[in-house]
């Protein structure tokens, strides 16, 4: 399954588990609130949050935060720097998952392309 295909189902997923399960509405909310721009960008929280996804070895994190980056205007520049910074922070742990940020990047470049 592509990346892009992985990424419409846990949307559509998350979509249906918070329209089912009542408690998760305020976090959901919290969640369009802290990605909301502020003092930050929504670009550069995106950002964050994909470093953040990477140390903490968090695979759906990395998709979800990779997508939202890139949704945001993040550049390719860009997203690899912040790998570089989530392995600095993360270790050698989170070379593996900023590998497999990588791979999705070049994977979601391709489909931009074709």
């Amino acid at each position: 399954m592509s990346k892009s295909n992985e990424l419409a189902e846990m949307k559509q997923s998350l979509h249906e588990l918070v329209g089912e399960a009542e408690n998760l509405e305020g976090f959901a909310g919290y969640v369009e609130a802290a990605e909301s721009p502020g003092a930050l960008d929504t670009k550069t929280k995106e950002l964050m949050s994909l470093a953040v996804g990477c140390a903490a070895r968090c695979e759906h994190c990395v998709l979800w935060h990779l997508d939202g980056a890139l949704e945001a205007g993040a550049t390719r520049e860009e997203v690899i720097e912040t790998l570089e910074v989530a392995v600095l922070m993360g270790g050698g742990p989170a070379m593996t998952y900023a590998i497999e940020a990588y791979e999705i990047l070049e994977e979601l470049d391709a489909e931009k392309d074709a």
